[in-house]
């Protein structure tokens, strides 16, 4: 198998599970216990959550554990809406990943008032329509950091000081560039930031959300489950001890080799778009400067993506969000991009990681090319 879907999951770092080990058998205790096996296990909990502070450049106390970026982005945007109750507007952008979308349309239900900012053909919005959708009753501003189907990276710093000026806060769904990109929360502005172990190289089921507890933009949030209190009574419910130390170690690895990755990944996708870009008729969804490294989103005009797909055999690529995988409809994200239906519907998925071997993309660039120039043989 040649795994080309690292936008979805990536794989378990094998540092990372030797770190969770011990805490899958012998150091089982309840980080929450009064006893000393409970305030041993509650320390090595500090010390993961100071290992993610680190990588964000935030205080430790900041980072409420969740299950992953779905669960966090719902405390987010509930939890800021419940606790200010004056103001009911939000400002987000109809290429947001679908937990972001949903939850959005979910509290248009309860009397929310949310405006989807449009983006231009390369991915990116434009600011000075984010400028005009600001009103005294703009309460947060939610933009995605990187887009999860495209890598399309959005001016984060810039979207944060707009909402600032206006006395909003500003949320980021950083799932896709935590451990891949440098983020510090501080430098960027940023109040809300929502994020997933398994996108780089750490357990599912484990993430996380910072909230910003420092003037002049301490965030107040509204608990979203209850029961106990836990984590600065956020997040009710026994912590995941073995996936905490996963995202820690994932996250101190990362803030180690993020660099090498980088270098890694991007000459690899390099290599690849090169290759695909021979084929007549394909061209990159997506802004060329202001985008991931490891993301290639390329539509083959006029060919069935799902086709595609399935001629590939044993090389995993994908047709866009795994979240959405069920639905029959174009990606939404595409579709925003001002594709037609049909280029959306050729477009693939190609998102490398740090176990993409050169010759991985060898291979796949091959069989791309004699899928594709079958499947066009067989239209023809």
């Amino acid at each position: 198998m040649i795994y080309l879907d690292n936008n979805a999951t990536t794989k378990l770092d094998p540092r990372v599970l030797e770190a969770m080990m011990p805490y899958l058998t012998e150091d089982y205790g309840n980080a929450a216990s009064n006893h000393e096996f409970g305030i041993q296990i509650n320390q090595k909990v500090k010390e993961a959550r100071a290992s993610v502070a680190s990588l964000i450049g935030s205080e430790p106390q900041e980072i409420i554990f969740t299950s992953g970026a779905t669960e966090a982005i719902n405390l987010g945007l509930k939890g800021i809406i419940n606790a200010n109750p004056d103001r009911n507007h939000i400002i987000t952008v109809q290429t947001e990943h679908k937990a972001v979308l949903d939850v959005c349309q979910y509290l248009e239900k309860n009397g929310c008032k949310i405006t989807y900012l449009s983006v231009s053909k390369n991915g990116l919005i434009d600011l000075e329509k984010l400028r005009s959708h600001l009103t005294e009753k703009t309460l947060l501003v939610c933009v995605m950091f990187v887009n999860n189907e495209t890598g399309v990276i959005q001016p984060i710093k810039e979207i944060s000081e707009f909402a600032h000026k206006n006395g909003s806060f500003f949320m980021t769904d950083a799932t896709q560039a935590i451990g891949k990109m440098p983020v510090d929360v501080n430098e960027l502005g940023i109040d809300l930031m929502a994020f997933s172990a398994h996108k780089f190289y750490g357990p599912k089921g484990v993430g996380g959300l910072f909230v910003r507890s420092r003037r002049p933009n301490k965030v107040k949030l509204t608990s979203i489950i209850h029961g106990g209190g836990h984590e600065r009574n956020m997040r009710s419910g026994t912590l995941n001890v073995p996936g905490i130390m996963g995202i820690g170690k994932a996250a101190e690895i990362a803030k180690q080799i993020m660099l090498e990755d980088a270098q890694h990944i991007k000459t690899l996708r390099d290599i690849i778009e090169l290759e695909l870009l021979k084929i007549p008729n394909s061209f990159i969804n997506g802004d060329a400067e202001h985008r991931l490294y490891n993301t290639c989103n390329i539509c083959f005009k006029g060919v069935d993506a799902d086709a595609l797909l399935i001629g590939l055999d044993d090389i995993m690529v994908s047709t866009g969000s795994a979240c959405t995988s069920t639905e029959t409809n174009p990606s939404h994200v595409l579709i925003a991009m001002e594709l037609t239906e049909l280029d959306a519907y050729s477009s693939i998925r190609i998102s490398l990681g740090r176990f993409t071997k050169e010759n991985d993309i060898t291979e796949t660039c091959r069989m791309i090319k004699k899928v594709v120039n079958s499947l066009i043989g067989t239209k023809s």
